[in-house]
């Protein structure tokens, strides 16, 4: 989901919602028909076969289907699991999500959760935070660092998911950021629109995006749409999160953001746009005030979002490496430490788990899910995974970028990605800094006025006082 999705899923996770609701009358626990058949573990489950072979029910949330469609492909290819899938969809619209996943991690018993998702903007309130004491150590389950490491798991990733050493969760995919660009501006620009070339044109470095910014000014580009395509590669490059020793803490790296994004307005290096709104979406089609060069974001930004905005410069993409390595968004599965009290509850969570996130094999979730084959007979949309191993293995040559194989850049960045600098308030804290730093451009405010304003809303609405 979207990845971690997250971000991008808007209006489709409104129609999830309402789907569900509606299947089930306002109730948002469902139990879908094609989940509802034997699942089976992974080839070499030593499963414990249940009393009069009924079947183990594992209790499954997330905020998307995304992940309840993957236990059809589960069924499908382990005919001889003996478990079914009853799955409960709410939508992060409005906050939902986590209230109700919360009450029911709280409440426990056999309507709790077994499985539940959770998305990069609040993922570490499961794994690290104040609910992470409700998440199984995937060592409890079975699933050891071995298992990580032999299939190539993103350390940020791994870093994120993690409280004291133990592993409480992994995604299914990675989500390690390129930059994506226009190939025809680039050949106009810089002579070439190779990769490796426009790598070393936009970085190493934020010096050195901006002077290709000022190269594409003079032909009539933008570099950029907007401020925020510039604040992902900023936010999850820096040192440090927003907390550190429980009190606000602005990285430097962060604090630049207020000049880097005042230069782009200042010299006119963008179209002002506001990310997920219609201007931003207009310069992915060529259609904004000047053609813009480029979009920061991983790959689920090409398959869910310039693809369905694209229309006449399909094609002319294509993704290099970033000035700074980064990640955006994602989704981690995690396990409710109660599975452990069944032998058969627990050996049937820990075999799903590994099949979306460890499984290397041509029959496990990671291969089809990044050679587009979940569907038989069907090509479907290639995605960056968690595991290295199998993007290696696999082919990510995408028509929308011109058919190059965007896994030789998404490996590496998955790689140069940090997990380090997250906190369970950063959906809350980079909505703040992000208006306050629109604000300083704009010329409403000067620097010091946007920082001391940022930090009294922070305090005001979270209780976090600055260092």
């Amino acid at each position: 989901m979207k990845k971690m999705k997250r971000v991008l899923v808007g209006l489709s996770l409104l129609l999830v919602m309402s789907s569900v609701l509606a299947a089930c009358g306002g109730k948002s626990n469902t139990s879908n028909s094609p989940n509802s058949s034997p699942a089976p573990a992974t080839n070499n489950s030593n499963t414990p076969a249940p009393t009069n072979n009924e079947k183990v029910t594992i209790n499954l949330w997330s905020f998307t289907d995304e992940i309840p469609k993957m236990t059809e492909k589960y069924i499908a290819t382990h005919p001889d699991a003996n478990v079914e899938f009853k799955t409960t969809v709410i939508a992060t619209t409005d906050g939902a999500y986590q209230p109700a996943l919360d009450q029911a991690l709280a409440g426990g018993g056999k309507d709790a959760p077994d499985i539940y998702a959770a998305e990069a903007a609040f993922v570490l309130k499961y794994t690290q935070g104040e609910a992470s004491d409700y998440a199984a150590n995937y060592s409890d389950l079975g699933l050891d660092d071995q298992m990580v490491k032999d299939a190539g798991i993103a350390q940020y990733s791994v870093d994120i998911g993690s409280k004291d050493g133990q592993l409480k969760g992994l995604g299914y995919q990675a989500t390690g950021g390129a930059f994506i660009y226009r190939r025809s501006l680039a050949k106009d620009t810089f002579g070439t629109d190779d990769p490796a070339t426009i790598k070393n044109e936009i970085g190493p470095g934020w010096d050195k995006f901006f002077e290709a910014a000022a190269k594409l000014k003079a032909k009539g580009y933008g570099i950029v749409s907007g401020d925020g395509d510039i604040w992902h590669p900023i936010e999850n490059s820096s040192d440090k999160g927003w907390i550190v020793d429980g009190k606000l803490h602005i990285d430097p790296k962060r604090e630049q953001f207020l000049d880097l994004a005042k230069k782009l307005k200042d010299n006119d290096y963008f179209n002002d746009t506001q990310d997920w709104q219609e201007g931003w979406f207009a310069d992915m089609s060529g259609t904004g005030p000047k053609p813009v060069f480029g979009f920061f974001g991983p790959a689920w930004l090409i398959n869910y979002t310039l693809k369905d905005n694209v229309k006449d410069t399909f094609g002319d993409w294509a993704v290099t490496e970033p000035p700074t390595g980064f990640f955006w968004g994602g989704t981690w599965l995690l396990a409710n430490k109660d599975v452990a009290k069944d032998d058969a509850k627990k050996q049937a969570v820990a075999d799903f788990i590994k099949w979306v996130t460890l499984d290397t094999s041509d029959t496990g979730l990671q291969y089809f899910w990044a050679n587009g084959t979940m569907k038989d007979g069907e090509q479907g949309t290639k995605d960056s995974v968690a595991s290295s191993v199998v993007m290696s293995n696999s082919n990510g040559e995408t028509a929308l970028v011109g058919g190059q194989n965007m896994f030789d850049v998404f490996v590496p960045a998955n790689a140069n990605a940090s997990g380090k600098n997250l906190t369970q308030y950063d959906e809350s804290i980079n909505t703040i800094w992000r208006d306050q730093v629109r604000q300083y451009t704009a010329g409403s405010k000067d620097r010091d006025s946007a920082i001391k304003e940022f930090k009294q809303q922070v305090k005001d609405q979270l209780g976090i006082d600055s260092e």
